[in-house]
C-alpha cells in the first residue's frame, strides 16, 4: 500500500533567542498533492523549510518523511529540495552539473547516465547539455536547477520560489514540468509569494503567519469559507452618493461605492438603475471576484513586513 502522506510536520517549534519562529505548526502533504506554504516576510516559511531539510532541529516537533528504503538510503534521498537562487557551477556542463548532483545524491554505475540523460531530455535542455551553464538564460538555469534537485526521483520535492526572475514562458514550461512529477505521484511543497501562483497551480494552501498556521484548504475552500462567493462591484460616480442612494452594506470612499452582490445578472442592472435613478453619472464600474490574495491580505493583514 502507498504510504498516505510523503511528509508529516507535528508540533513543530523553534526559537531563536526571545523570537518565536515556529509555533505548533502541523501539516501534511500527501502523493499527488502540490501544496502552496504561504506567509508573510517573518511568518516562519523559511525555518519550516530548512526544518524540514535537516538544516535546522527543531526545539520540539517532529518531521516524518514515508520513504521507500529499497530506493532511498534513510538519511539520503528522501526529498529533493529547489532553492530560490539557482545552485549551479556555472563553468561546468548540463551534463556535468547533473553528474555532479547525482553522485552527490547516491547514484552510480549505470544509473546515473540513465537519469542525466533523462534529466536533459525532461527539461529539455539535450541539444544543449555540452554548454557551460553561465550561457544559459536564467530560465534554463532554473530548468536545470529542478532537475538537479530530482535526478535520484524523490518522492517530496521542497520548492523556494521556482520561477523567481524568469519570463512568463519559462514560468509555464517549469510548471508543466511540476505538474509532471504531481500527476507521477511525488508531493510537492512550494513556499512562493506569488499568490495568484498558488491559487493557479497549487492543490491545497497552507496559510502561516507568526509561526502558526491560521488556514488551510484548497484556494476554492479558503475563499468561501473566508469571504464567501459574492463578488464585489466597483462603482465609481460623477460626485460623492447621499446616503439614500445606497443598498444596504455598501461602504463609501469618495465618489466610489464597494457593494457585495450574490447575483450578478439580476442584482448589477438594478444597482446602477438606482444610481442613475437618483440622477448620478456613472464613470467606472467594475466587477473584483475574491480570490486567494483577497484571502491572504484578510487573514495576515495589510502592514508592511521586512
Amino acid at each position: 500500500m502507498p504510504a498516505p502522506f510523503v511528509l508529516e510536520v507535528s508540533g513543530a517549534c523553534k526559537r531563536f533567542g526571545d523570537t518565536v519562529a515556529l509555533d505548533g505548526i502541523s501539516l501534511r502533504v500527501h502523493p499527488g498533492e502540490w501544496v502552496g506554504l504561504l506567509g508573510p516576510n517573518g511568518a516562519g516559511k523559511t525555518t519550516l523549510v530548512r526544518a524540514i531539510a535537516g538544516r535546522v532541529r527543531l526545539d520540539s516537533g517532529r518531521v516524518t518523511m514515508a520513504v521507500d528504503p529499497a530506493r532511498h538510503p534513510p538519511t539520503r534521498g528522501a526529498f529533493g529540495l529547489v532553492p530560490q537562487e539557482t545552485a549551479l557551477y556555472p563553468f561546468m556542463t548540463a551534463r556535468e552539473n547533473l553528474e555532479v548532483f547525482g553522485s552527490l545524491h547516491g547514484l552510480r554505475g549505470a544509473v546515473l547516465p540513465e537519469r542525466v540523460a533523462w534529466a536533459l531530455d525532461w527539461a529539455g535542455l539535450t541539444e544543449r547539455a555540452d554548454e557551460p551553464t553561465a550561457r544559459y538564460s536564467g530560465g534554463m538555469r532554473r530548468r536545470l536547477n529542478l532537475a538537479c534537485a530530482v535526478l535520484h526521483g524523490p518522492d517530496l520535492v521542497l520548492l523556494d520560489e521556482p520561477t523567481t526572475g524568469v519570463d512568463p514562458q519559462s514560468r509555464e514550461r517549469i510548471f508543466a514540468m511540476l505538474d509532471e512529477l504531481r500527476r507521477a505521484g511525488k508531493g510537492l511543497l512550494h513556499t512562493t509569494h506569488q499568490l495568484d501562483e498558488a491559487e493557479g497551480v497549487c492543490t491545497r494552501v497552507v496559510i502561516i503567519d507568526r509561526g502558526r498556521t491560521v488556514a488551510e484548504g484548497t484556494p476554492a475552500e479558503l475563499v468561501e469559507r473566508t469571504l464567501g462567493r459574492a463578488p464585489e462591484v466597483i462603482v465609481t460616480l460623477d460626485r460623492p452618493p447621499a446616503p439614500e442612494a445606497l443598498p444596504a452594506g455598501a461602504r463609501v470612499h469618495g465618489r466610489t461605492i464597494h457593494a457585495d452582490v450574490d447575483d450578478l445578472a439580476a442584482g448589477l442592472p438594478r444597482f446602477l438603475g438606482r444610481l442613475q435613478s437618483a440622477g448620478y453619472g456613472i464613470d467606472d464600474v467594475r466587477v473584483v471576484r475574491p480570490d486567494l490574495q483577497a484571502v491572504f491580505l484578510h487573514l495576515t493583514g495589510r502592514e508592511l513586513r521586512e
